[in-house]
């Protein structure tokens, strides 16, 4: 792919519309020239910290207005985010600071006590607050003023299921493609508020800030998701888009009752796995506008979402690629599918990432042919939508018949007592593998009676052989279900 020239993305919004409110945090609000004044001191800060284009540079920080501001910084710079998730261990962040390279590890007081731990498995580091940052001297920085396409903006580590993580190259072009993919399929407003109470350190979260500077489009920052505090928000300002996973949109969804959403709410675009078909029976029903979308760190978010004329006929379906995207499935042996034969999710794209930082085995082995190797199960139907049924790693195989955990999940949790489930497969000596299933209730049921409901609605073989009742189901920042933890819980009998 051609390498084309883009202007400094905070540059040019700041030029274009510097009045316009671009950044809403608690009581605060600030427009794109503030956003630009704010980063640009930051940036000198950072300069004086010898700080430089190209530099990698890791950020351990919460969703707030400073932490935009630092990653906007950064972008001043042309220096590269490595955007570690919060919930880490401290082990696990020395792993991916010191896999990246980065000369400088940005944080808050707030993790103090995981910073002392970093600094027991490497003194090495350079560690800043951010509250020394801000205090520390100015110096005229060297601005970025225009990017390369094929320039890193970002690394995020993909938190893998077995050995270490991988840092995923995100280029400007990247995140470009991806807001203008999403652009095309959603539609942009002047009015457009983007609500954002998921991770900045996920890619949904990082990508709005990201579509706000190239559509010159309001965020509404939350430092973490509050079902009362979003409806109230939604309700009572200019909120017309938000991103949420399952378990977000059910709890608006029970909290709401039977109020309603205004009709100036756009779009609440559900990715981060499958959605049970309950769930987006009731927001059809609430007449909340809901559209499954598929994406991953690799995509820079979104790559497959469903067009708004489609959301009801086409419920369940995460919708078609975006308009820069490619998409096929393929069997076992790499041949294009058959329609509605599941089979590896392989995507193409200028959204997709160029590859992972320091692995270039990883990034042989996931690239087929130009096409990503996604490792997710899914299949398309007669008129190209996506159906995304499982990841191939967490795929059940039982008696030659293949099961899929989120079919089962999707059916408990349509189950009026039951918040929220996982499962998993164990071995079995008859059938090779058997699923059992892992239950969070809002009331107390005993487990003959789910897998009754459960009979009523799966195929025999499909029907977990055993329920644990469990205080929560593990999931991690983006609320994507652990099954590993599940594994484990099981094996040291903690259930």
């Amino acid at each position: 792919m051609d390498v084309q020239q883009l202007p400094n993305f905070l540059v040019k919004r700041a030029f274009l519309t510097p009045n316009r409110r671009a950044l809403g945090f608690n009581t605060e609000e600030y427009s794109f020239k503030e956003l630009y004044e704010k980063a640009l001191r930051i940036a000198g800060q950072l300069a004086n910290k010898n700080i430089k284009k190209d530099d990698f540079v890791a950020v351990l920080l919460r969703n707030h207005e400073d932490t935009i501001f630092i990653f906007l910084a950064l972008q001043l710079l042309g220096a590269r985010a490595v955007i570690l998730n919060a919930r880490l261990t401290a082990a696990e962040i020395t792993w991916q600071v010191q896999d990246s390279g980065a000369v400088l590890l940005i944080t808050e007081q707030k993790f103090e006590d995981i910073i002392m731990d970093i600094a027991k498995f490497n003194s090495d580091f350079v560690i800043l607050t951010k509250e020394e940052l801000f205090s520390s001297p100015y110096q005229s920085p060297k601005i970025n003023e225009v990017v390369n396409s094929h320039d890193i903006c970002s690394i995020m580590y993909t938190s893998g299921t077995t050995g270490h993580p991988k840092g995923v190259i995100q280029t400007y072009g990247n995140h470009w493609w991806s807001a203008i993919g999403s652009a095309l399929n959603l539609g942009i407003t002047e009015n457009d508020c983007w609500l954002c109470a998921v991770p900045l350190f996920h890619i949904s979260g990082y990508s709005i800030l990201m579509k706000s500077l190239i559509y010159g489009m309001e965020m509404l920052l939350f430092e973490a998701f509050h079902e009362e505090r979003v409806i109230e928000e939604i309700q009572a300002q200019n909120v017309t888009i938000m991103s949420v996973v399952s378990t977000m949109a059910t709890r608006i969804v029970e909290r709401l009752g039977n109020e309603n959403f205004p009709s100036t709410f756009r779009c609440m675009l559900l990715g981060g796995g499958p959605a049970s078909l309950s769930l987006l029976e009731e927001c059809v029903a609430k007449n909340i506008p809901i559209f499954q979308t598929y994406g991953m760190t690799e995509t820079s978010s979104q790559i497959v979402t469903l067009s708004p004329e489609d959301s009801i006929q086409k419920l369940g379906s995460a919708g078609k690629p975006l308009f820069p995207s490619q998409l096929k499935i393929v069997d076992n042996h790499h041949e294009l599918a058959e329609q509605n034969e599941p089979g590896e999710i392989m995507v193409k794209g200028p959204n997709v990432t160029i590859g992972y930082l320091n692995n270039p085995e990883a990034t042989k082995e996931k690239f087929v042919d130009g096409w990503l190797s996604t490792g997710d199960i899914g299949y398309l139907d007669e008129e190209g939508f996506l159906y995304v049924l499982d990841r191939r790693s967490d795929l059940i195989i039982s008696g030659g018949e293949n099961i899929y955990p989120a079919e089962i999940e999707g059916v408990l949790t349509s189950h009026p007592d039951v918040h929220d489930a996982g499962v998993i497969g164990i071995e079995d000596e008859k059938w090779g593998q058997v699923p059992i299933a892992f239950v969070q209730v809002k009331k107390e049921r005993n487990g003959a009676e789910l897998l009754d409901f459960c009979r009523e609605k799966l195929a025999g073989y499909k029907v977990p052989k055993q329920i644990y009742f469990v205080d929560q189901i593990p999931r991690n920042a983006a609320k994507k279900l652990l099954r590993r933890e599940l594994r484990e819980m099981l094996e040291k009998g903690i259930i």
